[in-house]
């Protein structure tokens, strides 16, 4: 795994000892990754990794990858960074974000790199970034997004 930004992310503990297994399932059940073909790359403590090979019916009218699809991406896997950290009996909620498009979303794979920042009782900070792999090996990051996620207890 990967990290994206330019400080250091604290270190997390679990939520649970199955936490990977618990962010892959959660994300299978997301019909919309799964319509967008995204998938988990990575998980860790407080850090989940997507990734999405570009599609032209992605696309918004210039042949970028559309705003749209970077923030769901960039928004599931700040969601699944938090989730990463929650309890067993408990889901995750986005409650709010700001999206940032830095450049164009051009590239043959997009991967967004979700990391807490700091995590509280029921409220989670996070970034995510969205990286485009280019055809020359290198690789760009095309948003960035902020997000607060909010430790939802399920009944019974």
């Amino acid at each position: 795994m990967t990290d994206r930004f330019p400080t250091t992310t604290p270190s997390f503990s679990p939520g649970c000892p199955d936490y990977v297994q618990r962010v892959r399932d959660s994300f299978a059940r997301q019909a919309f990754m799964t319509a967008l073909g995204a998938r988990v790359a990575d998980v860790a403590p407080g850090a989940v990794d997507l990734e999405l090979p570009f599609r032209a019916d992605l696309t918004q009218q210039n042949g970028f990858l559309h705003a749209g699809v970077t923030a769901a991406l960039a928004d599931s896997a700040a969601g699944y960074a938090a989730y990463s950290l929650m309890p067993p009996d408990s889901d995750v909620l986005s409650i709010e974000f700001k999206h940032n498009l830095l450049s164009p979303a051009v590239g043959s794979l997009f991967r967004a790199h979700g990391r807490v920042l700091r995590a509280g009782r029921q409220i989670v900070v996070v970034q995510a970034s969205v990286v485009a792999a280019l055809d020359d090996d290198t690789e760009k990051t095309v948003a960035l997004m902020q997000a607060t996620m909010m430790q939802v207890r399920r009944d019974g």
